[in-house]
């Protein structure tokens, strides 16, 4: 199987235990310069702006949760499936709270004690990443 995946070194990447690497970023921030996502999802209150590759938009106002919880552990499954072999992107507004938590929870999916996930993201993604208490409580729920 070829892979085509980031550099551990590009911005925004997150290595988990696995070896997967995953993209974070803030969309009111200009794209990295480099490689494009192979598959991104989209924490947004509103529909995300079209992008030349393949993403899912998952309802998820600013300092809340998922619209839709059921829906969100699908595509983030989906992310960490495809994380495998591709450039896969996790982005919000900001960059930190709704992406920090769904970092968080691809964290859980790779083998991260669900109460242990927080502190991996913001340890080796974002300091700031996971903003609200329920965004805490969504991880150490998630996937359990």
């Amino acid at each position: 199987m070829t892979t085509d995946t980031w550099q551990p070194t590009d911005p925004g990447v997150l290595r988990l235990p696995s070896g997967r690497l995953v993209r974070g970023r803030g969309l009111r921030r200009p794209l990295p310069p480099g490689s494009a996502p192979t598959y991104a999802v989209y924490l947004l209150g509103s529909q995300p702006p079209v992008v030349p590759w393949e993403f899912r938009w998952l309802r998820w106002p600013d300092f809340r949760l998922p619209a839709d919880h059921a829906r969100a552990e699908t595509v983030l499954r989906e992310a960490w499936d495809r994380a495998v072999a591709g450039r896969v992107e996790i982005a919000c507004g900001g960059g930190r709270g709704r992406t920090g938590t769904a970092l968080a929870c691809l964290a859980v999916l790779d083998g991260v004690p669900a109460d242990e996930a927080v502190a991996f993201v913001r340890r080796d993604y974002d300091r700031h990443a996971v903003e609200t208490p329920w965004q805490k409580r969504y991880v150490r729920r998630f996937a359990g």
